[in-house]
């Protein structure tokens, strides 16, 4: 028999009956009126009514039981409060939690919502973590937790997640005020891109990032750790000691705290807070900006990383602001890549904001690390990171660097990438240095003259060889970067590039002899005019078509080759497009114009139709139609329209050949003149699109990352330019789990080839492309 109890809470006195089962359990037949409690086993935790500050308004929430000021740790109805009514919390025919007015218990004003059978053996129970769970008392099985929708706390044991399988995801919002705990205007939220990282935003914006997985491990009273793989993300903490009562928060006004409980005091310690330092919002000190808030040998916190000045220096020296960033040095200088540019180490720092960095592999060791790096132009640093003290990863940037900083707790070593110049100027530098310490002036004298008699000497052996024109080609660079300035478009200038003198070329050609010809575009074999020459350097390996569509030779291409060169030319693409000092648009791009190394590396070729575009434009229009057939995009063929998404449809073409190891106008000799994204198009509605893949890639590849790739090849050619993606987003794609979305019929999926006529937008029936020579002439209508 129940016996009645007697309960006092925020001066209410209520006569109920005490629950049958244990008091940390409510069952289907069990309700829980304002002013009672369900308390946890070990009293750590109560689950009941309360009205914070001096509002009238009543919310069903979590509190410290054992603590002495009231602190709210979850709310269940925090948008929809009980206004002038006391509450009852019950169990519903359908095991669902649901909260009622007293008045009107007909309409809940909130609910599990939980999608279950029937039935009336679900009990809800508040755990010593302080995590309300609703169970199936049969299965004992878990159907919905309060962990799975926090508030504004995190408490021990809460993983802040992210379920990639599902894109379920638990965050925190901040009370509207100290006194409302209503959805406020801050959240702390985990981005899952690059390496994960925490942010707080206030609405959309940045406002504070944490730092990125993997977090370092410490002994303190919070052991954070963190995991990331392909099913879920998550970070999580602990509390070393057990007698401690700590929380991590989001304030209203935006803070992220740890406190502690001090019971002498009778209040909650400050362990911890952000954003906090002048370094800590985000972006302080701008694009290439290195932020340190002990900054004692400078006018302020904020400096550029090694290679880059300020872009205004009027508002970075006078005005002490910094949002406009940094930019490179020497922008009139030769090209960065290639040119004996390195890496310099700028040492224990917060590393950059890591939602564009790619981890390259979690066992890389540093030397490997820089190496790939190095071959990749668009790699603008990289950082060699211990993962939970078992192995070293490769983690890169690509283009912009943001977010760097001294934060004295999660800091790391990483390499930005400089050029030769700069190299140059930090060792001189460091010569300065030693040449400072009498000892070791000597020696820096000695070893300098050392080398100076065996570069003497070297030089001296070599003008007696009858070859003297092959060692000066050795020496190019001194000899040909000029100062020409070249204009394009009316107003940009290629001062990046280096213009070589005739004879260099003489010399490297041994006088344009035929046999040292590799080829020939669109354009025909120049030799000698009025227009400057371009100069691509030696590729061993040819290009890509030379390997992928040789019956011989494209066995050498396994698939993880393959996707190796599909994401350079992604890449490579992404480069010119957006992380180049001018925006480039190819229009050519197809598998003979994709040149391969010594180590099979791609690199994009013959830019001799692309097109700069400046400012903020983003699309063009043409009446001179060219490129290959195949490989132009729709909008181009039939109106003349170019855009980035241009090149995203090329790139589309050729990783659905990388994939079948055929040419796109094969087709047309093998089943009447169809469309080669036609026919994979219709092997993928009858989930047949294995078919089509290259039959020497089955033993080596996975049916799953193969189809994937397919399946970002038609986002790729989708006939409405706005369904395509950017570059940026394929190169995420290719290299994380995101889901894809549904890609809709893409464009040139007619059963017979055929082009579209701008004039009336009829398919003309008949038309078909056998070769791939490109088209300059072609004038659209």
């Amino acid at each position: 028999m129940d016996f009645p109890k007697l309960f006092l809470h925020s001066s209410l006195l209520v006569l109920h009956f005490a629950f049958s089962s244990s008091k940390d359990t409510i069952t289907i037949n069990q309700t829980i009126h304002d002013g009672d409690f369900l308390i946890s086993r070990e009293n750590n935790f109560a689950l009941g009514f309360f009205s914070p500050g001096s509002f009238r308004f009543r919310y069903l929430g979590i509190w410290y039981h054992k603590v002495r000021e009231q602190t709210v740790v979850w709310v269940a109805n925090r948008d929809d409060p009980i206004n002038g009514s006391l509450g009852v919390l019950s169990i519903d025919q359908y095991g669902n939690l649901v909260l009622h007015g007293y008045h009107n218990q007909k309409v809940p004003i909130w609910s599990t919502n939980v999608s279950a059978e029937v039935t009336d053996t679900c009990v809800a129970q508040l755990l010593d973590t302080g995590n309300l769970i609703l169970v199936h008392d049969g299965s004992k099985s878990t159907v919905w937790e309060s962990f799975d929708h926090p508030t504004d706390t995190v408490l021990p044991g809460m993983k802040f997640w992210l379920d990639r399988r599902t894109g379920m995801s638990r965050f925190l919002i901040s009370w509207r005020s100290a006194d409302d705990p209503g959805t406020g205007n801050f959240s702390l939220q985990m981005n899952p891109k690059g390496s994960p990282q925490v942010f707080i935003y206030w609405g959309i914006k940045y406002i504070w990032r944490g730092v990125p997985w993997p977090l370092k491990s410490y002994a303190d009273t919070f052991n954070f750790s963190s995991v990331n793989n392909q099913n879920e993300t998550y970070m999580t903490y602990s509390i070393s000691d057990a007698s401690v009562i700590a929380r991590a928060m989001l304030d209203y006004s935006g803070l992220v705290k740890n406190l502690i409980w001090h019971e002498k005091d009778g209040k909650w310690n400050e362990f911890w807070s952000v954003p906090k330092s002048p370094c800590d919002p985000y972006g302080r000190c701008g694009t290439y900006g290195i932020c340190d808030p002990h900054f004692s040998s400078r006018r302020f916190e904020c400096d550029c990383l090694p290679g880059y000045e300020p872009k205004s220096p009027r508002e970075w020296n006078i005005l002490k602001d910094a949002s406009g960033g940094c930019v490179r040095k020497r922008l009139e200088s030769t090209s960065l890549c290639g040119h004996g540019d390195g890496f310099v180490k700028v040492a224990n720092v917060k590393v950059p904001d890591t939602s564009a960095a790619v981890w390259v592999s979690t066992n890389m060791s540093p030397g490997d690390c820089e190496k790939n790096c190095m071959r990749n132009c668009s790699c603008s640093a990289y950082a060699s990171l211990d993962i939970a003290g078992k192995e070293t990863g490769c983690l890169t940037w690509y283009g912009k660097l943001m977010d760097t900083l001294h934060n004295g707790v999660e800091e790391y070593d990483i390499y930005v990438r400089v050029d030769a110049v700069e190299l140059a100027e930090i060792a001189q530098k460091w010569t300065g240095f030693l040449e400072s310490k009498y000892i070791l002036a000597i020696f820096v004298v000695s070893v300098v003259s050392a080398w100076f008699v065996i570069i003497l000497l070297t030089y001296l052996w070599l003008k007696k060889k009858k070859k003297w024109v092959r060692n000066k080609w050795n020496k190019r660079w001194l000899d040909t970067i000029g100062t020409v300035e070249n204009q394009v478009e009316g107003s940009m200038s290629h001062s990046e590039i280096a213009f070589f003198n005739l004879s260099t070329i003489l010399a490297a050609t041994n006088s344009f002899s035929p046999a040292n010809k590799l080829g020939h575009g669109g354009f025909g074999v120049v030799y000698k005019g009025e227009e400057p020459m371009l100069v691509y350097e030696y590729m061993p390996n040819k290009s890509l078509d030379s390997f992928l569509f040789s019956e011989t030779r494209k066995s050498t291409l396994d698939w993880r080759k393959r996707f190796d060169i599909i994401v350079g030319i992604a890449r490579g693409i992404l480069y010119i497009h957006q992380d180049s000092r001018l925006r480039i648009i190819h229009r050519d791009l197809k598998t003979s114009n994709i040149l391969l190394d010594e180590e099979m590396n791609p690199k994009i070729s013959d830019f001799g139709l692309a097109r700069i575009f400046k400012g903020n434009q983003t699309h063009e229009k043409t009446n001179r139609i060219v490129g290959t057939f195949g490989y132009m995009s729709p909008e181009y063929v039939a109106f003349g329209k170019f855009s980035t998404k241009s090149d995203v449809f090329s790139f589309g073409i050729i990783l659905l050949e990388i994939i079948t190891g055929k040419r796109n106008n094969s087709f047309c000799l093998e089943d009447s003149c169809p469309s080669m994204i036609g026919k994979i198009w219709h092997l993928w509605r009858e989930e047949r699109a294995w078919e089509i893949v290259d039959s020497s890639l089955k033993h080596s590849c996975s049916p799953d990352e193969v189809l994937r790739c397919i399946q970002i090849g038609f986002l790729c050619v989708q006939e409405d330019v706005m369904e395509r993606p950017t570059m940026s987003a394929i190169v995420l794609m290719l290299n994380s789990e995101i889901s894809l979305p549904s890609p809709k019929q893409p464009a040139f999926t007619f059963r017979k080839s055929s082009i579209i006529s701008s004039s009336s937008l009829e398919p003309k029936e008949g038309f078909c492309s056998m070769d791939e020579e490109t088209i300059t002439e072609a004038v659209c209508r």
